[in-house]
């Protein structure tokens, strides 16, 4: 053969060469089951293969034997899914498997409050009472505390009934839906004396008459108090709601006018629980009460 037929025959062979990664892909078996047959038996069709390099002068890949001893390193690895799954998916394909969300850790449940006995139940309820500047109720005290409701209303009545058969300066009492402790009355003098030392915050007569009105009246409108007193208490008013004895709860529906009632500062400073506690009026009346009430009118 001449050389340039030579070339020819080469030029030839170049031009029908297809690279191995356009090859098309030879369908492969199924994954062997598992059996009684050696491994390399069972690797065999990926042994037959196993293709060389084509050389440059070749038209027709040359397929090679695998070794025996490499067919463990030459077989494809096994479908994560088992051998029922078909090659060439999941994890053999080279598509990541989507990986199982971690389990949360489960959180502890928090241990129950401790109950108290009667005698720490006590000691906390006194602890909590001689703080407090406001009447505190009964399911807050629970609440606090972490005890059942159920329990702190009768320790309650117990430490009271306490107090007053041993004969203290003070007693614990009901005001204003709560509890605090009070001096007792017999024993007023000397707190005031004490607390006052010469001074004097006591509401004027024309304060506590207009305080009085609201407070059996309530509620009550401006010229109503007005007219009962036989003045105008306009100034008087805004005295009472400004210290906190008094305020608006609404208009009237006919005339639109405002309403006043007494507060929850009003209950506690008299150390009364509602307005219900106050003293009955019919003994302060005059015999013409009726006369009186109809001039008003």
């Amino acid at each position: 053969m001449s050389d340039e037929e030579r070339r020819d025959s080469l030029a030839d062979q170049a031009a029908a060469w297809i690279p191995p990664w356009e090859r098309p892909t030879p369908p492969r078996d199924e994954p062997a089951e598992a059996s009684d047959e050696p491994l390399a038996e069972a690797c065999e069709p990926a042994a037959e293969l196993t293709e060389a390099p084509v050389p440059a002068g070749d038209t027709e890949p040359t397929a090679v034997p695998a070794a025996p001893e490499d067919a463990e390193a030459t077989a494809a690895p096994a479908p994560a899914g088992g051998a029922d799954e078909p090659a060439g998916e999941g994890a053999a394909a080279g598509v990541p498997r989507k990986q199982p969300a971690p389990r949360r850790r489960a959180t502890p449940a928090p241990e129950p409050a401790r109950m108290l006995d009667d005698a720490e139940l006590r000691g906390a309820l006194e602890a909590i009472l001689l703080v407090v500047d406001e009447p505190v109720s009964e399911l807050v005290l629970a609440q606090v505390l972490e005890q059942p409701a159920e329990r702190v209303g009768p320790m309650l009545d117990e430490i009271a009934a306490g107090y007053t058969a041993a004969g203290h300066g003070f007693e614990l009492r009901r005001a204003a839906g709560g509890w605090r402790l009070y001096t007792r009355p017999e024993y007023a003098t000397y707190v005031e004396r004490f607390v006052l030392d010469g001074q004097s915050v006591r509401l004027t007569q024309a304060a506590l008459e207009t305080l009085a009105v609201i407070a059996y009246k309530q509620p009550v409108t401006r010229s109503r108090i007005s007219a009962i007193r036989g003045v105008n208490c306009d100034g008087v008013i805004r005295t009472l709601v400004s210290r906190g004895l008094v305020e608006e709860c609404g208009t009237e529906p006919d005339s639109g006018a405002f309403l006043y009632r007494t507060t929850t500062m009003f209950l506690e400073k008299l150390g009364l629980n509602s307005v219900d506690d106050l003293p009955p009026l019919a003994p302060f009346l005059p015999d013409d009460v009726e006369e009186l009430a109809d001039a008003t009118r």
